[in-house]
Order: C-alpha cells, then sequence, then structure tokens
C-alpha cells in the first residue's frame, strides 16, 4: 500500500469527526465538506512522520479551519435575504455525526450558537459535544487552558435564557405528529392547543423561494401563519417524518423535489420553536459520507 493510501486510511477512520467539528461550527454541508477537504488536503503535505498524535492535529487543524471559515461566513450572512437557518443533515444512520453525543447538533441550537464568536463557538462544539478536556481545547486553539475554560463560560453565558432542554425522540415524533393532523385538516384551535404560548417559527428562503423576512411570534400568529404556508405547498404535497440533525423532522416533497423540511423546538408548555429551512440550496438533505 502506497504512503497517500496509507495516509488516506487514517484520514477516513477521523473523517466522520471532522465533519462533525465543522458542520456544528459552519451549519452547512457545503462549508463543512470545504473545511474536510483543506485538512485533507493538509494532512497529504504534513511530514506524517512527526506527527504524535494523528488525531489531535486532524482535530486541530480542522478546528482552526472552521474558525476562520466561521469568521468570513458571518460577514456574508450580514447580506442574506431574511433569517439564516442551519441546512438540515439526515442523522438517522449516525445520529451523533462523529460525536460524543448529540449536543449542539439540532437546528434550534445551531441558530442560537450564531451569537457566539468563532472561538467560543470552537470551545463550545469541542467541550459539549466531544467531550475534550480543556487542556486539549486550549491545545487546538493556541490558548491557555485558563482562557478556555473562560470561553466556555461566555458561550453558556450567551446561551442562557433561550437553551431548551432537549424533548425525548419519542415526545418530538408525537408532537410532529399531532402537529401534521392538524395542520392537514386545517383544524385552528387544534394546532394551537401544540404550540406554546410564545411559540416562534423562523423561515428561511434565502431569497429565492417566499418566505417570512422576518420571525413570527405567539401562538395565533404562527398558528395562523404555518395553515396558510402549508396550504401554499398545495394539494399535492406529501409529508413525511425524517431523521434530521439528531431528532425527528418535517420533510415536504412535491414529487422528488424537496420543499420543506421543518424542525421544532419543544419545553414543557409545547412547541417553542418552529424552523422551516425553504432555501433550494438547503434541501438537499445531504449525508456526509
Amino acid at each position: 500500500m502506497s504512503q497517500l493510501s496509507q495516509a488516506a486510511d487514517v484520514f477516513q477512520s477521523h473523517r466522520r469527526r471532522l465533519f462533525g467539528i465543522a458542520y456544528r461550527m459552519l451549519g452547512t454541508v457545503a462549508d463543512a465538506e470545504d473545511v474536510v477537504q483543506d485538512a485533507w488536503l493538509r494532512w497529504q503535505a504534513v511530514d506524517r512522520s512527526v506527527v504524535l498524535n494523528t488525531e489531535a492535529f486532524l482535530v486541530t487543524t480542522t478546528t482552526r479551519l472552521s474558525i476562520n471559515a466561521a469568521t468570513s461566513a458571518r460577514v456574508r450572512r450580514e447580506t442574506y435575504i431574511g433569517p439564516w437557518l442551519p441546512e438540515p443533515v439526515p442523522s438517522g444512520d449516525d445520529p451523533s455525526l462523529g460525536a460524543e453525543r448529540a449536543e449542539a447538533l439540532s437546528v434550534a441550537m445551531l441558530t442560537l450558537m450564531e451569537r457566539l464568536s468563532p472561538n467560543e463557538r470552537a470551545v463550545y462544539v469541542l467541550r459539549e459535544a466531544f467531550d475534550y478536556p480543556f487542556r486539549q481545547i486550549a491545545e487546538v486553539l493556541d490558548t491557555t487552558e485558563a482562557n478556555a475554560r473562560q470561553l466556555a463560560r461566555r458561550a453558556r453565558d450567551h446561551l442562557a435564557g433561550e437553551r431548551r432542554a432537549p424533548a425525548r425522540p419519542q415526545e418530538i415524533s408525537r408532537l410532529l405528529d399531532a402537529f401534521l393532523s392538524a395542520a392537514r385538516s386545517g383544524n385552528l384551535d387544534e394546532l394551537e392547543q401544540l404550540l406554546a404560548k410564545d411559540v416562534v417559527s423562523v423561515s428561511d428562503g434565502g431569497g429565492k423561494v417566499t418566505a417570512a423576512r422576518h420571525p413570527v411570534t405567539g401562538r395565533d400568529h404562527v398558528a395562523r401563519f404555518l395553515l396558510g404556508a402549508l396550504r401554499q405547498f398545495g394539494q399535492d404535497a406529501t409529508y413525511e417524518i425524517a431523521d434530521a440533525n439528531g431528532g425527528s423532522c418535517l420533510v415536504i416533497t412535491r414529487g422528488t423535489e424537496v420543499l420543506c423540511v421543518a424542525t421544532v423546538s419543544i419545553d414543557t408548555d409545547g412547541i417553542s420553536g418552529i424552523y422551516l429551512v425553504r432555501n433550494p440550496d438547503k434541501l438537499g438533505m445531504r449525508q456526509s459520507s
């Protein structure tokens, strides 16, 4: 076996983890794949005989590339038309996308994490999703362990109050089924009963399809908005519950075209957040290989 083939096999054994880091940092498959590809190119170019810890090298490389990419992405998203939401990824075969746990994978959490600085986000991802010790995180970010801990505290503070305790998959599936039934029947009262009083609906059309340019808030407003949105999909649209981002989602299609992927967040009062991804660039439901 050639040295390049050996390098490829080693890289492939870590690829899921690297993609999991990059995706949580960037929120889109294409950007995450670009980072992983750049990491592969650097792995090819490095003198691998002097690399003492392959995983540490690849995780460090991927994280630093992701931080740079996140900085650029933040600038691009300033001109994004309407709300920006992460790209859903299927997760039925690998719920945690290469992580120790599925933390920081839901669309709701990835959206919240947009308020973090790239360094705060990196620390949060490495700590909460992959359970790396602060000593190793400090080495990845080329900082002190004390500063890594401080970045983690800042990240948690920025997310405090907005972060919801994850609902059980069975509860999400049950509410999605009930939501779909109420939406199909057009029963406004039934739909409202599923929604929390302060529910928020966010739509991402990216300026390419019709979508609400601002979040819709409140049980009555959200219920009416959703019924109107579902009517626009037409009678020939089909609805299916699928696995994405570590939980259940609603996939709306017409023929072979995916029209919308809807995910929800849940609290004790019902459905508290509804995230409608309609930008066709984000509807491939692509899985990293």
